[in-house]
């Protein structure tokens, strides 16, 4: 039984894969923010170059990755599929857990995927810097790495939450060359208006978003690069998932269930919309497919489906998705990449019509998976990869109480190398790790409607 299944460099994807091209229907268009009708490509060209405007609205099922976005990609990927054999043993399971592990990345995520691709487009159609939010740092410090490799700018926007727990990662992106603000700030309207109402405040994603949309808005031969939510970010994601695909065919697997964290998307989609894909194309369900969100920003499971903006000030296009109100801010949790108040439209429309399950899970609960899982397979989860850690688990004890194999395959998109503050303050809460829970097995359950292939 092999520990690691490796592909060659040479297989690296050639095409990303897009979902919209098997949607049974088309989903409700972005709007224009000041007129509420849907946006034309001319209206999105002061936030995005041409290229990523078309992959953004393309229904083509597959779209070239260009070569000079392969040669990057060669740094690290493809990345190793990982047999979680010591972990199974551990929990006595009939499971066969796998996951892909996306920490190999030169910043330590799956961020780069996107962030690669962005930065070619935009050095390509004469972008000279790019302004953008982030969490965790995960994107910010992607964002930043690319930019070098592109020769550009890039100024970045970190939730000051983060910016305050998370120093190395800002430490990071400034060793990358980029310009690292804590937001809400006072350099642009957005963040003044938040902070005369709310002096102390946390921030936000949607806050952030909004600071380097109105800065790009505002400075010539600058532009907006964001690392989830929509459709071009999810596609240049989808390398995970076609990568995972041939790497189970090596092994004569397929998953039973699949299962990745989710904020705004951008990890989850890029490991199951492969998956997911081909169920729409057969018309059936054949996976048991997972969303894990914390229960600090539940967007899925405690959300709305309706139109609403991308960011605190309403600066983005008005976007159909589940949203807990723009206006939301989340409490201080570590798992800053998930304190996002929407989610992606596509994410959103496979939730909404049954094609996917959506768990919510507390902080505690994730950290004490994420402890059992370093303990035996030796990689520290970030706290985000901990929600799909967690999840895991509990699929894992399901099939040992059920007495019934399964093979479960999750995205370990991230390590938490830069995350030690946040599990030093999980230990010292004097907290004992307990086994899952039997409350949290039967709300997984409950919520997720079990599809045997």
């Amino acid at each position: 039984m092999a520990k690691k299944i490796l592909l060659d460099e040479q297989v690296i994807p050639e095409a990303w894969y897009n979902i919209l091209a098997d949607l049974p229907e088309p989903l409700p268009p972005p709007l224009n923010p000041r007129t509420h009708k849907p946006m034309t490509p001319d209206e999105l060209e002061p936030l995005f170059p041409r290229a990523l405007i078309e992959q953004e609205m393309t229904t083509e099922r597959h779209i070239p990755i260009p070569q000079e976005v392969i040669d990057v990609y060669r740094m690290w990927r493809p990345t190793p599929l990982v047999r979680a054999d010591r972990w199974e043993q551990l929990l006595q399971t009939p499971a066969r857990i796998y996951f892909k592990y996306e920490g190999v990345s030169p910043v330590g995520s799956h961020k780069p995927n996107t962030a690669v691709p962005q930065a070619f487009y935009n050095a390509a159609e004469g972008t000279r810097r790019l302004t953008t939010e982030t969490g965790a740092g995960q994107w910010g410090s992607s964002l930043a790495f690319a930019c070098r490799l592109f020769e550009l700018e890039c100024k970045v926007y970190m939730v000051r939450i983060s910016y305050e727990q998370k120093q190395y990662r800002r430490v990071l992106m400034e060793l990358y060359g980029a310009e690292v603000v804590p937001s809400p700030s006072k350099s642009t309207e957005a963040g003044r208006r938040v902070l005369e109402s709310s002096p102390h405040s946390p921030g936000s994603l949607g806050i952030a978003i909004s600071e380097a949309i109105e800065e790009a808005l505002g400075c010539p031969a600058t532009r907006y690069s964001l690392g989830s939510v929509l459709n071009h970010v999810l596609l240049h994601q989808t390398v995970i998932g076609l990568e995972a695909q041939a790497q189970m065919a090596t092994v004569g697997e397929e998953p039973d269930v699949l299962i990745g964290a989710v904020g705004g998307g951008s990890n989850f989609a890029g490991l199951v919309f492969p998956f997911v894909g081909e169920m729409l194309r057969e018309g059936k369900k054949k996976y048991r497919v997972i969303a894990v969100e914390s229960a600090a920003a539940p967007s899925l499971t405690k959300g709305q489906w309706r139109y609403d903006y991308g960011d605190t000030a309403g600066l983005t296009p008005l976007i159909h998705m589940y949203t807990l109100g723009h206006e939301f801010v989340p409490p201080p949790v570590h798992a800053g990449g998930l304190r996002y108040h929407g989610m992606a439209s596509t994410v959103s429309w496979l939730y909404r019509n049954g094609w996917i399950g959506a768990v919510a899970l507390d902080q505690v609960s994730v950290f004490e998976a994420a402890l059992e899982f370093l303990n035996v397979e030796g990689i520290v989860p970030a706290p985000e990869s901990a929600h799909a850690v967690a999840m895991a688990r509990i699929e894992a004890i399901r099939a040992r109480e059920e007495g019934v194999p399964r093979t479960i395959l999750f995205n370990l998109s991230g390590h938490g190398h830069f995350d030690l503050a946040a599990y030093d303050e999980f230990l010292n809460r004097g907290l004992e790790r307990s086994e899952a829970s039997d409350e949290l097995i039967q709300a997984s359950l409950a919520a997720v409607p079990t599809v045997e292939p």
